[in-house]
């Protein structure tokens, strides 16, 4: 999508590039005129460059809020598994407490 509005960009820049040029060769008008002619396509051009730069800035925007969201998804998943893996050890570790605690008594009896 991006490629394709940079590459309508670069195409109306330079049509009117080719088109200004030929407008100066083959101009039947006044060199006023003709001076006029450039500089209100120039003006066009900036207008749409303007308007491309401001989509794609938004375009962007997006992209970077969407990638956010997704890191965030993701990270939320991660620590639900790593919470459960610390349950099952926690489970683990109380087992083998319960057995030393155990062992230990018998010690303690003997």
């Amino acid at each position: 999508m991006i490629v394709n509005k940079g590459t309508v960009a670069l195409g109306l820049i330079l049509g009117s590039a080719v088109g200004a040029a030929l407008g100066v060769l083959f101009a039947p008008d006044k060199g006023s005129k003709t001076r006029e002619y450039i500089k209100d396509e120039s003006l066009n051009i900036v207008d749409v460059l303007k308007k491309d730069t401001s989509v794609l800035k938004e375009d962007l925007a997006k992209s970077a809020k969407a990638g956010k969201e997704k890191f965030n998804e993701e990270l939320s998943l991660v620590t639900k598994k790593a919470s459960h893996k610390a349950d099952d050890l926690i489970e683990l570790l109380e087992k083998g407490l319960r057995v030393l605690k155990e062992k230990n008594k018998n010690f303690q009896n003997s």
